[in-house]
């Protein structure tokens, strides 16, 4: 494998590992998926909240790894986001389903990507979320610069609130 490729299946690990101790499934798309900008579907099966409207769902994930340095400006991560078709497939507005960009970063040394030992498994860095629904168009057709709020890590709690917000359907959109 490539180095792409192992930082693309590290990727898909981190989302699985948050999925499952969230209690919610995951399953990795298929190639009709992929075209369509999914590369992972969460499924939230459980009454989020006692005023969700949605208890049965699921949350459209378009994967993504880098190891570019995570530098925080006004509170946010940048990321060029390669492949305009993606880019636009995620940010169209009359999507039904709830989509996501889930950006992971990882330390620049790959031997630092993961240890582990009897005693622990540790996987370095983490990724941030964000819904682009409402983004602006691209200026150019090679990519899209796109921004993650600091503040929107992929975490257990992350993961459950997202739901939760689903749940009410809310709509998440992108905010430069």
């Amino acid at each position: 494998m490539t180095e792409n490729d192992v930082m693309a299946k590290l990727s898909y690990a981190y989302l699985h590992a948050v999925a499952a101790r969230a209690g919610f499934g995951c399953k990795v798309g298929n190639r009709i998926d992929d075209n369509s900008g999914v590369d992972c579907e969460v499924r939230v099966d459980e009454r989020m909240s006692p005023d969700s409207s949605l208890w049965n769902f699921l949350i459209e994930v378009q994967l993504k790894a880098t190891r570019q340095p995570a530098r925080a400006v006004k509170g946010r991560y940048s990321y060029f986001f390669h492949g305009i078709k993606r880019y636009n497939t995620l940010r169209e507005p009359g999507s039904p389903l709830s989509k996501l960009l889930v950006v992971l970063f990882l330390p620049a040394e790959p031997e630092q990507w993961l240890k582990l030992d009897e005693k622990c498994l540790i996987a370095r860095r983490c990724a941030y979320w964000v819904s682009l629904k409402g983004a602006p168009l691209s200026e150019n057709d090679t990519g899209q610069t796109v921004y993650l709020p600091k503040n929107q890590v992929l975490s257990v709690e992350g993961l459950r609130g997202i739901a939760t917000r689903f749940s009410r359907e809310e709509e998440l959109t992108y905010e430069c």
